[in-house]
């Protein structure tokens, strides 16, 4: 995982057979969990005292999932206070987008502070 900068985020993930679904691909469950944490980091980014949560998410898929790298970006795109809102991609192996989602996530009231691999610092 990465952050490129506030209210974004980069990740890769390694996609192996193992998560495909009986006709030869990833299920949706993969793009959910990739495109979630893409945009939930980007929001992040934004609240650096609370922990966030997922209060709702939309996905589109566009191309199947195969083995191998995929990239997933965030970007937040509104809020600051208590609901952000943040969007994500997918792009697979050959630079193919392969799915998008939205997200809104809400501040809750768990510090982050109190939560391991959490620590305030210089975003970048």
């Amino acid at each position: 995982m990465e952050i490129v900068g506030e209210g974004r985020s980069r990740l890769t993930f390694t996609i192996e057979e193992g998560v495909f679904h009986a006709a030869g691909a990833a299920h949706g469950t993969i793009y959910f969990k990739m495109l979630d944490d893409a945009a939930f980091y980007a929001a992040n980014t934004l609240a650096t005292d609370r922990f966030l949560l997922t209060t709702s998410f939309n996905l589109h898929f566009t191309k199947p999932v195969r083995a191998g790298e995929v990239v997933a970006e965030g970007r937040w795109v509104s809020g600051k206070r208590r609901v952000f809102v943040a969007e994500s991609r997918l792009i697979d192996a050959e630079g193919d987008e392969i799915g998008r989602g939205t997200g809104t996530f809400m501040r809750s009231r768990i510090a982050l502070s109190s939560l391991d691999g959490y620590t305030q610092g210089p975003v970048g």
